[in-house]
């Protein structure tokens, strides 16, 4: 009897009054059962109606020719950058970018940053003044948003510097990526030759490289392997805030074709 949810329990989590609620169930549109006198409501099932709700719609449109409801946040559905809650996940970024003593970017999975860069190094600081060098950090985001690998490894970034990516996953969809950077390989800071090669891949004089090969954040192979760990982490919890997002947006679907009735 755990899992029966009460008439009012019902009304809390519809947001709707008893009155709808039991025009519903009378209607046959909302499942119940009768125990004694009482109406109770079997919470896999309301689960499930809620879920209808969203997903009906949208469905039966696309079999009578309409424009298919738009999907929240799935295939088709918005870009990452008009879901993604920034104001809440900004600062959980930063916060654990001073922590990890690292830089931390979120990007959809074309590459194209959706926060504000969190505790940016020295020498990306000064490579992106130039507007055409972005271009080249989005280019390496995307290339990594198809790495065969799943689990987060550190590899070499265009700057010559290590980064990692865990991925954004809502349901079975990848929505985007959260990016470790600006941290310092063995062998640093690099030989004339790569500083050269860095600055031509940025279309930069190899002078702005040396002179900023220094601002970069320099940690242990131990504290490496623990900074790692947290990169799916931290991707985790932005699949969680996606999720609670979804589910929200598909509840208040449901509580509008409730008020519209």
């Amino acid at each position: 009897m755990s899992d029966l949810l009460t008439t009012n329990e019902v009304q809390e989590l519809l947001h709707v009054d008893r009155t709808t609620i039991y025009r519903l169930v009378e209607s046959g549109r909302l499942p119940a059962i009768r125990v004694g006198k009482q109406w109770r409501f079997s919470r896999p099932e309301i689960e499930r109606w809620l879920r209808a709700q969203v997903v009906t719609p949208a469905t039966q449109a696309g079999a009578s020719g309409a424009q298919p409801a738009e999907a929240f946040p799935g295939t088709g559905g918005p870009a990452l950058r008009d879901v993604f809650p920034v104001a809440c996940a900004q600062p959980i970024q930063d916060a654990f970018a001073d922590l990890l003593g690292i830089m931390i970017v979120v990007t959809d999975m074309e590459g194209q940053p959706v926060t504000q860069v969190s505790n940016p190094c020295g020498l990306y600081a000064a490579i992106i003044r130039d507007e055409d060098a972005l271009a080249g950090c989005v280019a390496h985001w995307q290339q990594m948003a198809g790495a065969v690998s799943l689990e987060p490894r550190f590899v070499p970034s265009e700057m010559g510097l290590l980064c990692a990516r865990g991925l954004i996953r809502v349901g079975n969809e990848l929505r985007g990526m959260v990016f470790f950077g600006g941290i310092a390989p063995d062998e640093w800071p690099p030989a004339e030759a790569q500083t050269a090669a860095i600055a031509h891949h940025f279309g930069l004089a190899p002078a702005v490289i040396a002179e900023n090969a220094q601002g970069v954040y320099r940690l242990d192979r131990a504290t490496r392997d623990r900074v790692l760990s947290y990169a799916q982490r931290i991707a985790d919890i932005f699949s969680h805030m996606l999720e609670d997002r979804n589910a929200l947006y598909g509840r208040l679907q449901a509580i509008a074709s409730l008020t519209a009735l």
